[in-house]
């Protein structure tokens, strides 16, 4: 417990590194790396040298999940991600939303303060107190780059080999093994969770660009996934926003990231709710209601 130092067995976390936590327990340099990397989701080895507490209890957040859902730690919805924004507009809808569904939005419109009040889309406009958004729909003023990604996307006839022919699978290879900084995250999905057709998996290799070369970053992740029918690769530039939105009133989230479990997605999610309401998210849900909150 984070709150009673009595339960850290006589280690100060908030001072101690996770380097001397690890080597305090006696364990190895792999060891350190699969913890880290693929239970922790921690991105690069920066926290090794900081205080041990936020890994920790990122580890134990992994475990509590781990235990809930007992063969894995992560959930995902049935028909892909795309269910999502699905439930969001049905909500939404629910609460008074309108939709201009499949518009481009040519256009945000500001006033003579600088403030964004609507946006434009051929001879349509829709006009609000505020507009919020990823940054594709925003000037090259309002974002700054952050980096690149690549993304592979591969179709498969069978499972990833050596995963015990699992329908689902997510790998996260840590960058130091394959000498990279940024790790490589491999995803893949299959019939099960109703996203392709009976015996087609589809397999997405990601990571940040370190090389020059799509392929040779990437390369390492393609490696496990055996024959591959078809691929398509796709190399995307990364933005974040310049400024909280407070003052234009216009709330930019961050460029989705290469990792492929969406940790880093949900704080940007955490901090845009924050931003845009000035109140921290309430999480403190009971997970065993069935009721909708509606």
């Amino acid at each position: 417990k984070e709150e009673d130092p009595s339960t850290h067995a006589g280690r100060d976390l908030t001072t101690m590194t996770m380097r001397q936590l690890y080597t305090d327990f006696g364990m190895q340099p792999a060891t350190h790396e699969f913890i880290s990397h693929a239970m922790c989701l921690e991105l690069d080895d920066t926290h090794m040298d900081k205080p041990a507490l936020p890994t920790v209890k990122a580890l134990q957040t992994y475990m509590y999940s781990l235990t809930r859902y007992g063969t894995s730690p992560y959930i995902y919805p049935l028909y892909g991600l795309g269910g999502l924004p699905e439930g969001f507009s049905r909500i939404c809808a629910i609460h008074g939303g309108t939709f201009m569904l499949n518009q481009d939005i040519d256009e945000i419109l500001f006033n003579e303060n600088g403030e964004a009040y609507g946006v434009k889309a051929g001879d349509q406009m829709a006009k609000a107190g505020m507009v919020i958004g990823d940054p594709s729909y925003f000037p090259q003023e309002k974002i700054k780059p952050t980096g690149v990604v690549v993304r592979c996307i591969c179709i498969l006839d069978h499972p990833i080999p050596n995963t015990n022919d699992a329908e689902s699978v997510q790998i996260v290879i840590p960058g130091p093994q394959v000498g990279r900084v940024n790790d490589i995250f491999v995803c893949c999905v299959g019939n099960g969770l109703c996203v392709s057709a009976p015996g087609v998996y589809i397999a997405i290799v990601s990571t940040a660009m370190e090389k020059g070369n799509p392929d040779d970053d990437i390369i390492p992740g393609l490696k496990l996934l055996g024959p591959i029918m078809k691929r398509f690769t796709a190399v995307s530039n990364t933005y974040e926003p310049v400024s909280d939105g407070t003052q234009d009133k216009c709330f930019i989230s961050s460029s989705f990231d290469a990792t492929s479990h969406f940790e880093d997605d949900v704080t940007d999610m955490l901090s845009l709710y924050k931003r845009v309401t000035g109140e921290d998210l309430d999480m403190n849900i009971n997970a065993d209601s069935v009721e909708a909150d509606y």
